[in-house]
């Protein structure tokens, strides 16, 4: 895949022009004919490269890797590609839109493999929205990739995918709208608990949204050491006392909210060291102020966070958002870019939350003695984050008995 934006198609004489009165908009222009291409690595000058790179050249290969299928890493680009896969059912904050209209946010996604990364990635929006028709539809693709990464799918299905594909599939299964959030969440809140001499097991969190992203991050916090986390959905606090519950919540109630709590997320918020927003929705500035004293303040809704910035600063130690013109921005793309890489170096089998939290724990590290208020987390351009976070992972995979290399 090719690393730069670049677009050679967007001159052709086949592109559909824009009508003439139309104000000129830098979206589409980039967009135009999409932003990723296919290239090639090795040369195709005459017919000397050309009967290597296809036939009868490539009959060798192809007879060695059916005699030792583990060749296929070395030989084709498996053990350096992923599969983005979606069904374009919770596609950023535009929602159910479709697989076609999802096409732009995974070329996208591909692009951030190869640009942060180095991982080549190629979009697959499907056209079905059945949980078993996708997994078989993924488990068929499995042969040409060495790691799929699920996108933009909504929950509760989107659980149960990931469930089903890596209990079948022998490569890493990663929902990024889960597992991405949570580890990025996870190294700013370590650094913002070392920013203010406490621990992780020292907080007390509130996440507002239970949906994929609420629920990973609570679990994964929880498995890292938080002391407490309570989650509230559109009805409340998810609660054991609660009857309306499904089963990803029901198992949510049973892990979470050790406190017992119960009512609305406002009755949570009051005396709480963090508020974690995956949700959308404006908190009441009066239910901020009721937090603990050096509280943080996560508020990741995009593009107007649950809880505006000058609001949070008034009251919190720390803010973050995921926003990119605002500090501290919890950003997706400072995790799944080395993950991956890490993964596929080592030719993992699957990704573990060891290896998430090791992650984590490398992103964090990034920042170093420039800890600060206004930086708890790297910026996604900074140099430093895609191979701490490689080799981080690598090594975990290893440590955990993952790696087949």
């Amino acid at each position: 895949m090719a690393a730069e934006i670049v677009n050679p198609r967007s001159d052709s004489d086949n592109s559909t022009e824009s009508a003439s009165d139309e104000p000129f908009d830098p979206a589409f222009a980039l967009h135009r004919g999409g932003k990723m291409a296919v290239q090639a690595t090795v040369p195709v000058r005459d017919k000397d490269d050309l009967s290597l790179a296809y036939t009868p050249g490539v009959a060798k290969v192809c007879s060695a890797i059916a005699e030792r299928p583990e060749l296929v890493h070395d030989y084709t680009w498996k053990s350096q590609v992923v599969a983005v896969v979606t069904d374009g059912t919770a596609v950023l904050g535009l929602g159910d839109i479709g697989p076609e209209a999802s096409l732009p946010v995974m070329e996208g996604k591909a692009i951030l493999f190869k640009q942060f990364g180095g991982v080549d990635a190629v979009p697959i929006a499907l056209a079905t929205t059945d949980t078993d028709e996708i997994v078989e539809t993924v488990v068929r693709l499995a042969p040409s990739f060495g790691g799929v990464n699920l996108e933009d799918i909504s929950a509760p299905r989107c659980f149960e995918i990931e469930r089903k594909l890596q209990e079948r599939l022998d490569i890493p299964v990663f929902h990024d709208d889960q597992h991405g959030t949570a580890v990025v969440t996870l190294a700013a809140l370590r650094n913002a608990a070392k920013l203010t001499g406490r621990g992780l097991g020292d907080l007390r969190a509130v996440i507002s949204g239970a949906g994929a992203a609420g629920v990973a991050i609570a679990k994964f916090l929880l498995e890292a050491g938080l002391g407490d986390v309570a989650v509230a959905d559109r009805k409340g606090i998810v609660s054991r006392d609660r009857d309306d519950l499904t089963d990803v919540k029901r198992e949510l109630a049973e892990l979470t909210n050790r406190a017992g709590l119960s009512g609305s997320l406002e009755t949570a918020l009051a005396g709480a060291d963090v508020f974690i927003g995956v949700s959308g929705g404006t908190v009441p500035e009066a239910a901020v102020a009721s937090m603990a004293p050096n509280s943080f303040v996560f508020a990741m809704a995009n593009p107007n966070p649950e809880v505006h910035p000058d609001v949070a600063h008034k009251y919190a130690s720390v803010v973050a958002t995921g926003r990119s013109d605002y500090p501290n921005q919890i950003n997706n793309v400072l995790a799944f870019p080395g993950i991956f890489a890490g993964a596929l170096q080592v030719r993992a089998s699957r990704i573990t939350e060891g290896m998430k939290i090791a992650a984590a724990n490398a992103l964090a590290d990034v920042v170093g003695d420039q800890l600060a208020a206004d930086y708890v987390i790297p910026s996604p351009f900074d140099e430093r984050v895609a191979p701490a976070v490689t080799a981080a992972v690598a090594a975990a995979a290893r440590a955990e008995g993952v790696a087949r290399r």
